[in-house]
């Protein structure tokens, strides 16, 4: 069976990556799984400079998933380069760096500067506070959209894929702007915004009041968006969302996804992604696929 895809420039050997923030560099995981097994590694977003974060108690688990405000906490750029770059070197599979900026070009500068052989594309995180556009996401706007891919496209060669947010009107006129600009995949969704409370203390359970939802709780907003957005664009689309079994992410397939990125089920099982591979490859044997293909955007309506 060809389990494998193409996302712009980076083959993968299956459609299965771990999503950005809930698998840190990679290096944190090797001795509890087996790394060969993933499709691809998206790294913990980057920033250019050190980020602290938010306050704690920035995560809280839900009745189908988990809120988190992490605040994008890292150690900046150089220290990856410095530091966490050199494993991923050596891990023998495609690694897409997460970057993230306050300003278009913050992105610019990050794809510069980590444009290395190690390194086989980006996925830009557009759901960061716009600071020049009063607390904006990049992603809520079409403009904005396009201009962060045509800035970063104007300084690295690599893949560049774009995460979106769901909080938009349509998500499609924000995925074909991406596709306009350059962007050579879009990936969604990114996490729903809520809330918990504690009733006993009468607050919040995130000490910035409010969280990114991800897990199974927002699969099927997820499914519904990846559905609408293969249909509007030519370019690849990687679904990402509430996947924590190969059923899961077959699903995201049959709606038209090239690929799917497993995130909250890591914290379940550090080795999710790896039985999702498999889990499809199980499906694909049973159905007598010989191709991936044969499941891609086969849903019967």
């Amino acid at each position: 069976m060809d389990t494998s895809i193409t996302i712009g420039k980076i083959k993968l050997k299956n459609p299965v990556m771990v999503a950005s923030g809930t698998f840190g560099y990679a290096e944190e995981f090797k001795d509890i799984t087996n790394l060969k097994t993933l499709g691809a590694i998206i790294t913990k977003s980057l920033t250019l400079n050190p980020r602290q974060g938010n306050r704690p108690p920035r995560i809280w688990e839900t009745t189908a998933g988990m809120l988190n405000s992490i605040g994008l906490q890292n150690e900046g750029v150089e220290d990856f380069i410095n530091n966490k770059l050199d494993f991923l070197k050596i891990a023998g599979i495609p690694v897409i760096v997460s970057i993230a900026g306050h300003d278009i070009n913050e992105y610019a500068e990050l794809a510069e500067k980590l444009s290395s052989p190690a390194v086989s594309g980006f996925e830009i995180n557009i759901s960061c506070p716009n600071v020049k556009s009063q607390n904006k996401l990049f992603a809520q706007d079409p403009a904005q959209t396009a201009a962060v891919v045509k800035a970063v496209k104007k300084r690295t060669s690599k893949t560049i894929i774009v995460k979106l947010s769901p909080e938009v009107t349509d998500i499609r006129e924000i995925a074909q702007a991406a596709q306009k600009a350059g962007a050579d995949a879009i990936s969604l969704i990114n996490t729903i915004k809520g809330m918990a409370v504690n009733v006993q203390t009468q607050q919040p359970r995130i000490k910035e009041i409010t969280g990114g939802l991800s897990g199974p709780a927002i699969k099927p907003i997820a499914l519904r968006m990846v559905w609408e957005t293969v249909q509007a664009v030519k370019i690849p689309v990687i679904g990402i969302g509430g996947i924590m079994t190969a059923s899961d992410a077959i699903e995201f397939l049959l709606c038209g996804a090239t690929a799917v990125q497993v995130g909250t089920a890591n914290f379940v099982s550090p080795q999710a992604a790896g039985a999702v591979a498999e889990g499809i490859s199980v499906y694909m044997k049973a159905k007598k696929y010989k191709h991936l293909k044969d499941i891609i955007g086969k849903l019967k309506i």
